[in-house]
């Protein structure tokens, strides 16, 4: 599954089809604290029950309260929900003491109960780290406080102290379906502040209180993980928040998530060109077969023979990183445009002309980039990048884009907040009606009782780093170049900007790293198994600069688990060795 929530019902079978990006992909070490001497698991689970007493009167804020206090022995961990052969491998979790509290309680404007509720796992054999896992999607949710991690053993396993939170709101009691389900929640505009990023200073500083009174001291260093909204929230700290953390990962992050569902709207728009110009009605049926299987797949072959060699070799991957041009990739769509009437085996004009729309991106009236396009990439023709854009081919799943990216664009990230619809297809009519220049305004306007525009409240897309940078923070931003929500080039465009500021030394305290295939947070035609955050730890705590991440590529990466890697922008993996070894010792990061 991704790092989304998807929190609209109708979705839940999302969570089967999409690769989870934090999955862990090795059973991590078993047992390593359930051989502790008797005397210290007694000591650690009477300071766990007597937490809630000793926090009274230490919570940084007074209106924190403890809901549990749970001291687990060594066991399994708690299975995501998902069909077998979906869900994370087994993890043993070590001994630690679990709690949950809520603060900053008030009832919105909505009428509707909010608390911000947090999760913090306390390890018995702490490292003296402490571990904040990123939501995703629309968020509402607890999360497990684990920190799951793509390539190594969860962040618990590892010896840290693990915080998740639900950012302001509960699917369980605020997704009112009469207001957009999940996206209830931005009609109050303290919930979507919260939601937005002032939730996470609250739970940082009660995590840390409670760290204190638990080991009797503070954590030595602090790092945050999160992809998607966790992205935007990683990068949500670093910019308004510089001084909580010594370490970010902030993969695709969502900093720019108002226009992002946007264009969410833009391309399934695009799409819809293609049903309207065969003369049938605009329904979730028809959009879904506006493209095949087989029409993605000419799609991304005719990508992948326009761009595939240009890094010097021909493996699958576009490693040349911004140089897979229109200039390039027109030409071999062209040759596969239907001679007469579109037929299977060859495209249409209008499919060519909606791919090209989706490519150059959302624009106003005026033709004004509301949000960055998305580049040609071999991910086009993966699943993942289908479901988002169109759903799955037999109906099962609806579009992405239209059951999760409508209603949170129409409640949450436009002002005055708005019911789009209650169902998918009424989503999708809401779509087809939607004006990019009244969306762009909604995005940025202020009106009463919300005093802030959506864009204030949940866009993070500053280049000022000043005094994140100035207390010595790392951050490191992976992404995906097949990315089907968040486009890569908003972030590549982003860094751009931020080491113009530092005037070429940015990546001193910023490393970005274009996946290329890989789609949202993982999957795709990719070397998506990396670990960043091992290369953020020794950034931090040993001075070693990521230049590059080692990958191999997943077991539905259809690669065979090759190992390239993957360079911080604005270098490129190049081969430069004998052209007949595939192996990644051959290539090397080099610049443009």
């Amino acid at each position: 599954m991704t790092m989304h929530r998807l929190m609209f019902a109708p979705l839940a079978a999302i969570l089967a089809l999409l690769p989870h990006q934090l999955r862990a992909t090795e059973a991590p070490p078993s047992g390593t604290t359930s051989a502790m001497p008797a005397a210290t698991i007694a000591d650690a689970t009477a300071r766990c029950a007597a937490l809630g007493a000793g926090m009274v009167g230490h919570w940084p804020d007074a209106s924190t309260r403890l809901l549990s206090a749970t001291f687990n022995p060594a066991g399994p961990a708690p299975v995501p929900p998902g069909p077998p052969g979906m869900t994370p491998p087994p993890v043993e979790l070590p001994a630690h003491c679990a709690i949950v509290g809520a603060t900053r309680a008030h009832t919105g404007v909505d009428g509707q109960a909010y608390a911000i509720r947090f999760h913090l796992r306390l390890p018995v054999a702490w490292n003296g780290r402490f571990f904040f896992s990123g939501g995703g999607g629309t968020n509402g949710e607890l999360g497990d406080a684990i920190g799951r991690l793509t390539a190594a053993a969860p962040a618990l396993v590892q010896g840290y102290a693990v915080l998740s939170q639900d950012s302001g709101h509960d699917n369980a009691t605020n997704s009112d379906p009469a207001r957009g389900g999940a996206s209830a929640f931005g009609f109050d505009p303290q919930a979507r502040a919260d939601y937005g990023g002032t939730s996470l200073p609250v739970v940082t500083h009660a995590a840390k209180a409670a760290i204190r009174q638990f080991y009797g001291s503070d954590p030595r260093q602090s790092y945050f993980v999160g992809c998607s909204k966790g992205g935007q929230e990683g990068m949500m700290l670093a910019q308004r928040y510089p001084d909580l953390f010594d370490g970010i990962v902030a993969a695709a992050p969502g900093f720019s998530l108002p226009k992002a569902a946007i264009a969410e709207a833009w391309n399934t728009q695009a799409f819809a060109s293609v049903v309207q110009a065969s003369g049938k009605p605009v329904t979730l049926a028809n959009l879904r077969a506006s493209f095949s299987m087989g029409d993605l797949a000419l799609v991304g072959q005719a990508v992948r023979t326009a761009c595939d060699a240009l890094d010097g070799t021909t493996d699958g991957l576009i490693g040349a990183v911004g140089q897979c041009t229109s200039a390039r990739v027109l030409p071999q769509l062209h040759a596969s445009l239907c001679k007469g009437d579109k037929a299977e085996g060859c495209l249409s004009q209008p499919q060519l002309d909606a791919l090209v729309r989706i490519h150059e991106g959302a624009r106003d009236s005026k033709g004004a980039q509301i949000y960055p396009g998305f580049p040609w990439d071999a991910g086009w023709a993966d699943m993942g990048w289908r479901i988002w854009m169109l759903g799955t081919p037999d109906g099962s799943v609806p579009p992405i884009n239209v059951a999760m990216g409508l209603p949170s664009l129409a409640a949450v990230f436009m002002t005055p907040p708005t019911l789009a619809g209650a169902t998918p297809d009424e989503l999708l009519a809401w779509a087809m009606r939607l004006d990019m220049d009244r969306a762009r305004a909604g995005v940025e306007a202020v009106v009463p009782p919300f005093m802030r525009s959506a864009w204030q409240d949940i866009g993070a897309r500053s280049s000022d780093l000043d005094a994140f940078r100035a207390r010595g923070g790392k951050l490191i931003v992976p992404h995906g170049m097949s990315d089907p929500v968040f486009s890569v080039n908003d972030t590549l465009a982003w860094w751009g900007e931020v080491d113009a500021r530092y005037k070429g030394a940015a990546r001193d305290f910023v490393r970005v790293f274009p996946v290329p295939g890989m789609g949202h947070c993982a999957g795709g035609p990719a070397t998506d198994q990396y670990d960043a955050f091992a290369a953020l730890v020794a950034w931090v705590e040993q001075g070693k600069r990521p230049d590059q991440l080692s990958a191999t590529a997943g077991p539905m990466s259809g690669l065979n688990g090759i190992q390239r890697p993957i360079c911080a922008a604005p270098a490129i993996a190049r081969r430069t060795g004998d052209t007949s070894d595939q192996s990644a010792a051959q290539i090397s990061c080099t610049q443009p």
